[in-house]
């Protein structure tokens, strides 16, 4: 499950879902430098390669290859809506919460366990895995701030704690 929640924070970058309670906006931090962009412009970044001027000015800044950014954003991981909420229920659900919320978060507060909650299971509903896209485009908020210059310390730490599981 935490390979899961790693994913869902990995390259954040993070997604398109009509649903009224989904994300629509995803505003990108790397240090100083701040960008929004629409879930459909990843979701057509993912489809189609090309780059808005927003999604092209964070990637450079960022420093990341475009092409593993929408390997991030795809890459899934299997798992089981049941296994994801016991995970998320136990003891484990406040520490894991507490390292995504480092990185994925709504612009005006932190991480809410129900709403990652909702976002992973219904991904896992869908298809049986979970991709960073889908994690994003499930979350039950209107907007999501992804801290780009987070992912990777986050990442090793949420991995650590794969191998508890």
């Amino acid at each position: 499950m935490s390979q899961t929640l790693a994913l869902g924070v990995s390259a954040s970058v993070l997604l398109f879902n009509a649903d009224a309670y989904a994300a629509e906006q995803v505003i990108l931090k790397y240090g100083s430098f701040q960008g929004s962009v629409t879930v459909q412009e990843l979701n057509q970044f993912v489809k189609t390669g090309k780059t808005t001027p927003n999604l092209k000015a964070y990637l450079q800044t960022a420093k990341q290859d475009p092409a593993l950014a929408r390997q991030a954003l795809t890459a899934g991981l299997k798992a089981e809506p049941d296994y994801v909420n016991s995970i998320l229920s136990g003891w484990a659900g406040p520490i894991l919460v507490n390292q995504v919320g480092e990185v994925f978060h709504p612009p005006a507060g932190e991480l809410n366990v129900q709403a990652l909650r909702t976002s992973v299971t219904t991904s896992v509903r869908q298809d049986g895995e979970v991709t960073l896209l889908e994690a994003i485009s499930n979350y039950p908020e209107n907007s999501l701030e992804v801290e780009g210059d987070r992912i990777i310390p986050v990442y090793e730490r949420l991995s650590s704690l794969a191998k508890i599981f």
